[in-house]
C-alpha cells in the first residue's frame, strides 16, 4: 500500500514565526497547486495491486466521487475533458474525488507477462472495498463508463450501503450472447484490437468522419506502450456475466441512477434496455444529442449540467445555479411501470441546447432527456 508518487518542495524560505502574510500566500498557492496534480496511490488486493488517484480533500458527510474508466481508456483519456471542463469545478470543489485505473492501464504501467491472468470484471468490482478501506472512505457516487459502469453497477449489486448514486454512461448490463460472439470473432479476423475498441467507444458515423477527436483515440489506443494489457481488460469486458437486472426484482440497483448515451453511440439499445430493467423512481435516463459514443468527451457542458441536477436530487448543491440546457416547451408524460395515475410514471422530456434551465424531475420519475 505505498504512495507511487512522492513529490518534494523544497522551501527557499522556510515559514517561520514572525514572516510576511505575502510568504504565506505562496506557501498556501504551493500547496493548492500539489492538491491539483492529485495523489496517486496503490493497494492490493486479493486479484493484485490497483492504482487510483485522489484529488481534494475529504468532505464531512459527503461521499467520494469515484470514477472507473472505459477499456482503451485510462482515467485521464477518459474523465480529463469532463472533470476540467469550467461548471464542473463547482461540483469537485465539494467533493473529493478517486480515479481508478484499471490494473496495468496506468501511466507508465508495465506490460503484464505471457500468460497473465487478467482479472474478470467481476474481480475487479470486488477491489473497490481494498480502495475504499484503504482511503477510510464508507460512501460512494460512482461516474463509469462502458466497462466501468459495469464494474460500478456489479460493485452496489453486492456493497449497496456503500454506493449513494450511480453516472452510468453506455453501460452494457447483458452478456454476450451467441450472435454477438460470432460477430466479434468474425470481426477479429479482419479488424485490429485498436480498431476493435474504436468501435466500441465511437460510432460508425464518427469513426467515418475521422474528426480530430478521433485522431487523437485512434492514435493513443494504436500506440500505446502497453496494448498488451489494454487487450487483457478488453478480453475482460468480452467476457462479462450477465448483471441480470430485473425491474421489481431482487438483482436491482438500490441508489438513485442517471443512465446517459449519446444519440449516435453503439451501445444506444442496450441503455434504453438496461433503463426498461431499472426502479422507474430511482432511475433518469439522459440521452445526448450530438454527442456521439463518448459524451463526458464531447458535451461535457451538457452532461456537466445534468451531474449537477442528480446532486440535487440527491440533496447535495441545493444553491447551485443551472444556465446551460434548456426546457422544451412540451412535455410527454408515459407510463412503463404502471397504467394508473397513482403511481410513479416514466417522464419524458425533450431538450435543445439553447438557453434556459432543465427542470428537475420530481422524485419517483425517470427522466428521459434528449438535449
Amino acid at each position: 500500500m505505498a504512495e507511487l508518487q512522492e513529490v518534494q518542495i523544497t522551501e527557499e524560505k522556510p515559514l517561520l514565526p514572525g514572516q510576511a502574510p505575502e510568504t504565506a500566500k505562496e506557501a498556501e498557492l504551493a500547496a493548492r497547486i500539489l492538491l491539483d496534480q492529485g495523489q496517486t496511490h496503490s493497494v492490493e488486493t486479493p486479484y493484485g495491486s490497483v492504482t487510483f488517484t485522489v484529488y481534494g480533500t475529504p468532505k464531512p458527510k459527503r461521499p467520494a466521487i469515484f470514477t472507473y474508466h472505459d477499456v482503451g481508456l485510462n482515467y485521464k483519456s477518459c474523465f480529463q475533458p469532463l472533470f476540467q471542463f469550467g461548471d464542473m469545478q463547482e461540483i469537485i470543489q465539494n467533493f473529493v474525488r478517486v480515479h481508478v485505473d484499471a490494473p496495468g492501464m496506468e501511466e507508465g504501467a508495465p506490460v503484464f507477462p505471457l500468460g497473465y491472468q487478467y482479472p474478470s470484471l467481476d474481480q475487479l468490482a470486488d477491489m473497490i472495498p481494498c480502495i475504499l478501506q484503504y482511503l477510510n472512505f464508507s460512501t460512494i457516487i460512482g461516474v463509469g463508463v462502458g466497462a466501468g459502469a459495469y464494474i460500478l453497477s456489479r460493485y452496489a449489486l453486492t456493497h449497496p450501503d456503500t454506493v449513494e448514486g450511480l453516472v452510468l454512461i453506455n453501460i452494457d448490463p447483458n452478456a454476450k450472447g451467441w450472435m454477438d460472439w460470432a460477430a466479434h470473432k468474425l470481426t477479429g479476423l479482419t479488424s485490429s484490437i485498436p480498431e476493435m475498441i474504436l468501435g466500441h467507444l465511437f460510432s460508425q458515423e464518427e469513426l467515418s468522419g475521422n474528426s480530430e477527436l478521433i485522431q487523437k483515440y485512434r492514435n493513443i489506443i494504436a500506440h500505446a506502450p502497453n496494448l498488451e494489457n489494454i487487450e487483457l481488460y478488453w478480453n475482460s469486458y468480452n467476457n462479462r456475466r450477465d448483471l441480470n437486472f430485473e425491474r421489481g426484482g431482487e438483482m436491482t440497483l438500490r441508489c438513485p441512477v442517471m443512465l446517459v448515451v449519446g444519440d449516435q453511440a453503439p451501445h444506444e439499445d442496450a441503455v434504453v434496455e438496461c433503463n426498461s430493467k431499472l426502479d422507474p423512481t430511482q432511475t433518469s435516463f439522459l440521452k445526448m444529442a450530438d454527442s456521439g459514443g463518448q459524451p463526458q468527451l464531447t458535451q461535457p457542458g451538457k452532461l456537466t449540467e445534468a451531474f449537477k441536477y442528480f446532486l440535487q436530487g440527491m440533496g447535495y448543491m441545493a444553491s447551485s445555479c443551472m444556465t446551460r440546457l434548456s426546457r422544451s416547451r412540451t412535455a410527454s408524460l408515459t407510463s412503463a411501470a404502471s397504467i394508473d395515475g397513482g403511481r410513479s410514471r416514466s417522464r419524458t422530456l425533450s431538450q435543445s441546447s439553447e438557453s434556459g434551465t432543465l427542470p428537475s424531475g420530481p422524485p419517483g420519475h425517470t427522466m428521459e432527456v434528449s438535449c
